[in-house]
């Protein structure tokens, strides 16, 4: 394996990445809908615009990208909004493509979140929720220092399919 294969770039993804980013959430949400909350059919017809704001980097926000040369791997962060919880933030969209999956490429793409996340000011705590499918996932985030503090029983449906979700959190500063 190539050096460039085992080690993708991560970087912000900026409004020019739209259509790369939005076909790789497409794939995932197709290839393993039990890993998302959105489903494909409701996020298949999203305009341009629509996907620019998900993307937009502010001070409260941005989505990373893993390119190796073509993307291979995301996730996205916001802050809370509003006085009481502005010192919350949230993790959502985790995906590696299967091809690039096994390589640690989920990890860095955690850790460069979670570092980006500790030097917002006032921000004290990264929340997440998985699919109780997500077994990889779960060893990830936990590994990582997250704690369970909440399962909703059939948080999710897809068709006649029952799927559970586990609240995460990894508090920054402790």
């Amino acid at each position: 394996m190539s050096e460039v294969a085992m080690k993708p770039e991560i970087r912000v993804l900026e409004t020019a990445d739209a259509d790369t980013f939005w076909k790789l959430r497409l794939r995932g949400l197709k290839e393993d809908p039990e890993a998302f909350g959105a489903s494909l059919a409701d996020s298949v017809d999203a305009t341009h615009e629509e996907i620019c704001k998900r993307l937009a980097c502010t001070d409260d926000s941005f989505a990373l990208g893993a390119f190796n040369p073509e993307p291979c791997g995301m996730l996205g962060f916001y802050r809370r909004q509003g006085e009481r919880v502005r010192h919350k933030g949230s993790i959502w969209g985790v995906y590696v493509a299967p091809e690039a999956r096994g390589t640690g490429l989920a990890r860095r793409l955690m850790v460069e979140a979670i570092e980006r996340a500790k030097k917002m000011p006032g921000l004290e705590e990264v929340l997440l929720t998985v699919s109780t499918t997500q077994g990889p996932a779960m060893k990830l985030y936990e590994s990582l220092g997250f704690k369970e503090y909440g399962h909703e029983v059939k948080a999710l449906k897809q068709g006649d399919l029952y799927i559970d979700e586990k609240a995460m959190m990894l508090r920054l500063h402790d």
